[in-house]
């Protein structure tokens, strides 16, 4: 079912029907009134809605501006630049079966939303660059923790800078909410941490199949990928890391190309530890007290019971002192936010 936020409602019967909002309001609630209970107040605004003959869905098809695409949506079209770019990933499924999700934010004139390429479509990530014009189609929205994302499978359709496709101004797409990491919760989304390395664990690394990058299984002679068969693998790896901000600590997580970024190493140099673990443990000193800025998610690790979290994006280059005067800022804001009302 296509879910339209109850605002959003209110707003398109006040412009249609040409009365108040207050006026609308006082509809919902004697429709609730009349139902005992038996209807959401979004369902009792949809009647409302009917009731004055306005359709709140039309028949839509061919292109959308992203502020129309909403949740339950399927086969939508649509046509943004590409503001930032998540890392895509591999994972296992409970049923032991393996995937690959990665993700990338679009905006056009009317707003933001998050594209989220499953499977084949997540190799498209290491193609884009930020500000390259990306029209996607067939996908299909979901809402993740109050947002819409358009998803992508293998039934849709990527096109980087398609001839033809312009994009004006953006409009500025939702930055990173700081949070401490006493704060966090389960399913936190893009979410950024500002902490301090406090303990580094060995690279884990893995044979990957050179053409999908999906995990390379080893067979009687050599390494075979589901989609691809026999390959010559390359690797690819993993890094955890423990960030202290001082109200708690957090085991972090950082996939290939944010490994690389934590430790400033090119991938040749990284892949030295593959064969020599040893000469790992300088690395693990160096970085101790290292201060960092990460964006990113959390997740839950049902095995330890405890939340880790899911490094996108790492900075490196950051000045304490700027980031401390940017929170205080920040605090004295909302300080005064709180004191005029």
């Amino acid at each position: 079912m296509i879910k339209m936020p109850y605002n959003e409602i209110i707003d398109k019967i006040s412009k249609e029907a040409k009365i108040s909002a207050q006026e609308i309001e006082l509809k919902i609630n004697e429709k609730l009134k009349q139902l005992s209970g038996l209807i959401s107040k979004e369902g009792a605004a949809h009647i409302v809605a009917n009731e004055l003959g306005i359709k709140l869905f039309e028949q839509v098809s061919g292109k959308l501006q992203i502020k129309n695409i909403l949740a339950g949506m399927r086969d939508v079209e649509t046509v943004g630049k590409v503001q930032q770019i998540f890392e895509a990933r591999n994972f296992v499924t409970k049923d032991n079966r393996e995937g690959k999700v990665g993700s990338l934010v679009l905006a056009d004139e009317s707003g933001s939303i998050r594209i989220v390429c499953w499977g084949e479509q997540a190799d498209n990530l290491s193609k884009i660059k930020e500000n390259d014009i990306v029209k996607v189609i067939s996908g299909y929205v979901r809402e993740n923790n109050g947002r819409k994302e358009v998803h992508l499978n293998d039934r849709a359709k990527f096109i980087i800078n398609p001839p033809g496709e312009t994009v004006g101004e953006v409009k500025t797409y939702e930055k990173a909410s700081r949070k401490s990491i006493k704060e966090l919760g389960e399913n936190d989304d893009n979410v950024e941490l500002l902490g301090t390395v406090v303990q580094v664990f060995e690279p884990r690394f893995f044979e990957v199949c050179p053409e999908c990058n999906k995990r390379a299984r080893p067979s009687e002679d050599g390494f075979v990928c589901e989609t691809h068969n026999k390959v010559d693998p390359q690797y690819s790896y993993v890094l955890n890391a423990v960030l202290d901000d001082g109200t708690e600590t957090i085991r972090a997580v950082f996939f290939r190309q944010q490994a690389l970024r934590l430790l400033g190493k090119t991938e040749q140099e990284m892949l030295v530890y593959k064969d020599n673990l040893e000469a790992f443990n300088q690395v693990k000193t160096d970085m101790l007290g290292a201060f960092v800025k990460i964006i990113g998610r959390t997740t839950k690790n049902t095995m330890f019971d405890r939340l880790e979290f899911m490094a996108n994006l790492v900075f490196t280059d950051v000045d304490p002192k700027q980031e401390i005067k940017q929170l205080q800022e920040e605090v004295s804001k909302e300080e005064t936010v709180q004191e005029q009302v």
